[in-house]
């Protein structure tokens, strides 16, 4: 299944994605890591999340897996400065060219919401698994993001986001689903919790509120919005009230995001 990723890796996309640690994007797996697990990591990105998996169940091997070579290769670069031990597999998480029962966990962080049919990928998952163990999914739910100041550039963003991300056969609102996703591919023992990022100090709201401003008139995003006729006007204007919502000293952004933990 040829899903277009939505975000692409334009540097103010993995300026994001490189700020995610394994503390701060899997804190609900970690009381599973232990050291000796094997651990499989389907969209491994820039790898930031997967070196600190890695190093929790090293001497256990890891294994960071990529949809393509370009996508892998900004993985390897993250840990050619690291003492880390990692393979790198392309794979499509639909159809993983890998055995049955190979690992004791395996993780995706931000990945089922891009996919195009989010339960075939739980049951390769699983497939590939060891029987007792555990399958991790962590995934936003965009429309349970909530903000303050509620500018209405700021809907027109979350429309455009909801509108590009389907048109690429996304699920945006993924993390409210995962339970759902799961138990339709068989898992019987599923934990579900939540959890989210905030960002309401200055440093904070300078940096994603920047950060967002650069991805709508730059990143991938940027691109396929252009291609389905959204005019430039717009895009600045998002862009702008991104830059507004950074200078407010009360400005305020939660980002919700589900998560589970099922038992192969």
């Amino acid at each position: 299944m040829n899903n277009v990723y939505t975000h692409g890796h334009h540097e103010s996309v993995l300026r994001s994605h490189s700020w995610r640690t394994a503390e701060n994007s899997a804190g609900y797996l970690l009381p599973q890591l232990r050291p000796g697990r094997s651990l499989l990591d389907i969209g491994a990105g820039p790898g930031t999340i997967t070196a600190d998996l890695a190093a929790l169940v090293q001497p256990g091997r890891t294994t960071a897996l990529e949809a393509n070579e370009a996508a892998l290769d900004i993985t390897r670069a993250t840990f050619a400065k690291l003492d880390i031990e990692v393979d790198f597999v392309v794979g499509d998480v639909h159809r993983l060219e890998l055995p049955d029962d190979s690992y004791d966990v395996v993780h995706a962080h931000q990945v089922l919401q891009h996919v195009g049919d989010p339960v075939q990928a739980l049951k390769e998952m699983r497939r590939v698994c060891k029987p007792g163990g555990i399958v991790a999914a962590r995934d936003s739910d965009y429309h349970a993001f909530t903000w303050f100041p509620e500018l209405p550039e700021l809907d027109e963003w979350m429309d455009l986001y909801q509108r590009m991300a389907r048109a690429n056969g996304g699920e945006p609102d993924a993390g409210r689903r995962l339970l759902a996703w799961a138990l339709a591919a068989g898992f019987e023992r599923v934990e579900t919790t939540a959890s989210n990022w905030t960002f309401a100090n200055q440093p904070d709201r300078d940096w994603w509120g920047g950060m967002w401003a650069d991805r709508i008139l730059q990143s991938d995003l940027a691109r396929q919005a252009r291609a389905a006729g959204v005019p430039e006007g717009d895009l600045q204007r998002i862009s702008d009230a991104w830059r507004t919502w950074s200078a407010a000293p009360d400005g305020f952004i939660s980002l919700l995001h589900g998560e589970i933990l099922a038992t192969a």
